[in-house]
């Protein structure tokens, strides 16, 4: 659960006390725009004076005879969402039904049993979780060493020069690419969904495709994002950035994703994503605001963004810190994607077909 966006009752207001959430409780997304979202599930670690509407539900375990948990993980399983799947079956569907979700079907060992696979899969997860954890914690640490090095950009109490991000680099986007020469197969071509997923290191499978000759034509005519240059998102969650790699052979989605190129030799694109990760990002964002929330990101709002900008060689120091960190953070990855299998091999051996 996030509750980061909760709205808030008035404190008169009565909640039904099947209205709120339980320990125990299976917390379950009914309806939503994309079925990916449609059947998530979150569980009810204690009691919460909350309630929940809005295209939710609760699943109410029997805490007597069964062991909640043990529901909740059937429904993380592969057999759960292949389940979906076939409730969905290919229909433009954006909501869940009781009367769907009752045709599930679980096997349900004897409850001791229950709770030693709930311990197991308990553990894995904490695991998971701890490797986490230090990610996060190798992120602050980057971020501390950049406030130390640098200073609060807003600020600019270290008196850098500033210039506009539009003196620095060229600011632009990608060139259109129809629906009709979408593919199955050939060069990925990300929208924001799967940009986003980049950007956040997370392993996916490219959707939609364009092909090797068009890719082709499009990289003779420049139009190919090259090694550090910094593709930026400009709908959604605004800002997020990634940085091209040598190895990188792929298009974009234009409108949705923002491509700063042939950046001044004197700033290094590590330097600026960072930028873009901290409070200067907003700050800058509210300076187009008229008293209303920026939805879009536009080219023209980005060429104006205000730049402190240190030497390069203290830009240079930055970035051999975060290297080292970028090598730590690597490493643990690598141990979370090596307990996920183990999760997912015990999943699948618990609650497989």
């Amino acid at each position: 659960l996030n509750f980061d966006d909760v709205a808030c009752l008035n404190e008169d207001f009565v909640i039904p006390d099947e209205k709120k959430l339980h320990k125990g409780d299976i917390f379950i997304c009914m309806s939503n725009g994309s079925t990916q979202h449609l059947g998530k599930v979150a569980f009810i670690e204690e009691d919460l004076d909350s309630a929940f509407g809005g295209f939710m539900g609760a699943i109410h375990p029997n805490q007597i005879e069964t062991n909640p948990k043990f529901f909740f993980y059937a429904c993380c399983s592969s057999e759960y969402r292949r389940f979906l799947a076939s409730v969905f079956n290919g229909v433009n569907i954006n909501n869940l039904k009781w009367s769907d979700l009752s045709k599930l079907s679980i096997p349900v060992p004897p409850i001791e049993t229950q709770s030693r696979i709930v311990s197991e899969l308990d553990l894995l997860q904490s695991i998971i979780d701890k490797q986490q954890a230090q990610l996060k914690e190798l992120d602050t640490l980057a971020q501390s060493i950049f406030y130390d090095m640098f200073g609060d950009p807003v600020e600019n109490e270290k008196g850098w020069e500033v210039k506009k991000l539009g003196e620095v680099c060229e600011v632009t986007s990608s060139k259109r690419v129809y629906q009709s020469e979408w593919q199955t197969s050939g060069i990925p071509f990300y929208r924001i969904s799967d940009f986003t997923q980049l950007v956040d290191n997370f392993e996916f499978e490219a959707k939609l495709f364009i092909s090797s000759e068009k890719y082709d034509e499009l990289k003779e005519n420049n139009q190919v994002p090259g090694m550090g240059d910094i593709l930026v998102t400009s709908r959604g969650t605004l800002g997020n950035c990634y940085i091209v790699k040598d190895t990188d052979r792929f298009y974009f989605q234009d409108g949705m994703i923002s491509w700063l190129k042939k950046i001044d030799e004197h700033i290094l694109p590590l330097y600026i994503v960072f930028l873009f990760k901290n409070h200067f990002f907003r700050c800058q964002i509210d300076r187009f605001q008229s008293g209303t929330t920026v939805a879009y990101l536009s080219i023209s709002m980005l060429k104006k963004f205000h730049l402190p900008v240190p030497p390069l060689s203290l830009q240079q120091s930055f970035a051999a810190k975060i290297e080292s960190i970028e090598k730590q953070k690597a490493a643990i990855n690598q141990s979370i994607a090596e307990t996920q299998k183990l999760f997912d091999y015990t999943m699948d051996k618990y609650f497989g077909e």
